[in-house]
């Protein structure tokens, strides 16, 4: 019996450790760049290969197969692999809305349609210097930022140019992602054969229900009450690219910009319920501005007197607001949370006539 079990075990092990292995080249794939859930179920619909009610059965099959090891997104990631589903080709020029973080060599193009002012900042005994500005094509906008020499490809470019961005960079940022041109990047002004008659400045929104919201959802509008408010977390961060700092003997560090003069910025996670279910929403510095209507002097008298945000919190119970922006899983918890990217109050007229036309 003994050796009977040993063998079963042998086998099971075995079993084991090439799923995993499995898992692993995919997970490897997708720590590239990440197609969510519903942009890769999507494609697979489009190629035509399969319906949508086998595709969830094999979604299904898969995770059960791979033991619950991984999530719909990674099983969705595979079946589009088998079936010979082409996710994203960086070898052509691509939409801003079919960038992911994580890109690299990426190509696209589009409309500047904002342009910031340069910004300068200690990096260690050297002095950097970003600028950056609005890029959008039809589909969607992208902030992009360009480092130290690169900036200088800006200097004969004005809003409402077309350029040609090549070899870019995706990343992600708290407020979604970002392309980033490094040394090898090229800004073309102007490319032959390339115009945008209509860009979409800004992003559309789908109303959905709280309950129809799925992880790794983009550009969802929910309606709801806030019934729980927590305390806002400050927290250093760079002055020149936003990102947290390290507190160091030398001073705050940043990750990419060494020693720098620290700037302040804040989170607040409240919970939002329709009716449908709740959902934790986090409002990043210039959301919790819109929300709270408090600028950022304002907002320091609470980091340094706590409990003169009760009556914040107090206030903002039972108010109904509008939240836009996307749906992302907090992995730590294994929960789906809200990230807010535009704040608006509810406006009983417009939500009465939005019924009246569904009713029609």
């Amino acid at each position: 019996m003994r050796r009977g079990f040993s063998w079963l075990q042998v086998i099971q092990n075995s079993i084991c450790s090439a799923t995993q292995i499995l898992i692993n080249s995919f997970q490897k794939k997708e720590s590239m760049f990440k197609v969510p859930f519903i942009q890769v179920k999507d494609k697979i619909l489009r190629s035509g290969k399969i319906t949508e009610e086998q595709l969830m059965v094999r979604v299904k099959e898969k995770i059960n197969e791979l033991s619950g090891l991984i999530t719909e997104e990674g099983a969705a990631h595979i079946i589009a692999n088998e079936l010979g589903v082409e996710l994203v080709s960086q070898n052509e020029r691509l939409k801003v809305k079919e960038i992911y973080p994580g890109m690299r060599d990426v190509t696209t193009a589009g409309k500047v349609l904002r342009l910031y002012e340069e910004r300068r900042f200690q990096k260690g005994e050297k002095e950097g210097k970003l600028r950056s500005f609005l890029l959008g094509d039809e589909t969607e906008t992208v902030r992009v930022v360009l480092w130290n020499d690169q900036v200088s490809l800006l200097q004969d470019v004005q809003e409402n140019d077309v350029v040609l961005l090549k070899h870019a960079y995706a990343k992600e940022n708290t407020n979604g992602k970002e392309l980033h041109l490094g040394e090898r990047s090229e800004l073309v002004l102007h490319p032959v054969g390339i115009s945008f008659p209509v860009v979409r400045e800004k992003a559309s929104f789908e109303r959905k229900s709280i309950a129809a919201l799925q992880d790794t959802e983009q550009g969802v509008e929910i309606l709801g009450t806030i019934v729980q408010v927590f305390d806002p977390r400050f927290f250093s961060v760079c002055s020149s690219c936003g990102k947290k700092v390290q507190e160091s003997p030398e001073g705050a560090q940043c990750a990419e910009h060494g020693i720098v003069p620290p700037g302040v910025s804040y989170v607040l996670n409240l919970i939002l319920d329709d009716g449908t279910g709740n959902i934790r929403s986090v409002l990043w510095k210039q959301q919790v501005h819109h929300l709270l209507g408090k600028n950022e002097a304002e907002m320091a008298i609470f980091r340094d007197q706590p409990g003169m945000f009760e009556g914040i919190k107090t206030d903002l119970l039972g108010e109904q607001v509008k939240f836009l922006g996307r749906v992302k899983k907090n992995e730590m918890f294994n929960r789906p949370e809200f990230t807010v990217q535009i704040v608006e109050k509810a406006q009983p007229e417009e939500e009465i006539a939005r019924l009246e036309k569904m009713s029609e």
